[in-house]
């Protein structure tokens, strides 16, 4: 039984990895809310990351960093203060927490690291430019780490497209939004947060051993096609 910390898995693909992994891992949930269940396996921390003091946990086998923003405006009605606090979220957030577990992570058993970044670093899409920028960090940040910390530590990165959490409900907030989301998409549908959720498992498993310092997109067809 491995021993999973994941930051942020009370909601949305956080809450998908989390119930995935307690069905066979002891899991350590860091976050502001309490999860809607409980598990024997499940040992929560109510904890404002960019906030609090970290719990301390002596042995970790992989650490998954979950929490992200979807701050979607025209780049005139985004503030400094936007930019900023998307980087604190997704860029700090994760730099701060991958500090302190890290000599944890390195007594642990194959240790692997899992980020988030997002389709947008990608591809140009417009009113992104706050998310697109500190999810590119994410993306430098998982490449440049996984050099420095190999051969003993993994890091990868997920980047998806839209998936279907609360954090996108105003996006996907009815059946023709729905709709024109799949249409978008060249594959004819958008993530589900169970999808992510499996990839999030290939790489922190044994089966991912030679994979380190990638970017995974899970695209559904929006990056790689143009039909």
């Amino acid at each position: 039984m491995k021993k999973i910390v994941i930051i942020g898995g009370s909601r949305g693909i956080g809450n998908a990895i989390l119930q995935q992994q307690l069905e066979k891992h002891l899991v350590y949930n860091i976050s502001r809310t309490i999860p809607d269940f409980s598990h024997p396996n499940l040992i929560h921390f109510s904890v404002d990351v960019l906030q609090d003091e970290l719990p301390d946990i002596e042995i970790i086998d992989a650490l998954i960093y979950c929490p992200g923003s979807i701050n979607l405006k025209p780049i005139l009605s985004l503030s400094i203060d936007d930019f900023r606090n998307d980087f604190e979220i997704n860029v700090i957030g994760a730099v701060k927490v991958i500090q302190h577990f890290l000599p944890a992570l390195k007594k642990g058993k194959n240790p692997s690291i899992v980020l988030f970044s997002t389709v947008a670093a990608k591809l140009g899409m417009p009113f992104h430019s706050s998310i697109a920028a500190s999810k590119s960090g994410v993306e430098g940040l998982t490449k440049s780490l996984g050099a420095e910390l190999a051969p003993l530590v993994r890091i990868n990165a997920i980047a998806p497209t839209i998936t279907e959490t609360s954090l996108s409900a105003s996006i996907l907030r009815n059946d023709r939004m729905k709709e024109n989301m799949m249409e978008r998409h060249p594959m004819k549908n958008y993530l589900k947060p169970q999808e992510v959720a499996r990839m999030a498992d290939y790489l922190i498993s044994e089966d991912a051993a030679s994979i380190s310092g990638q970017i995974f997109p899970m695209d559904y067809g929006l990056v790689s096609f143009k039909l």
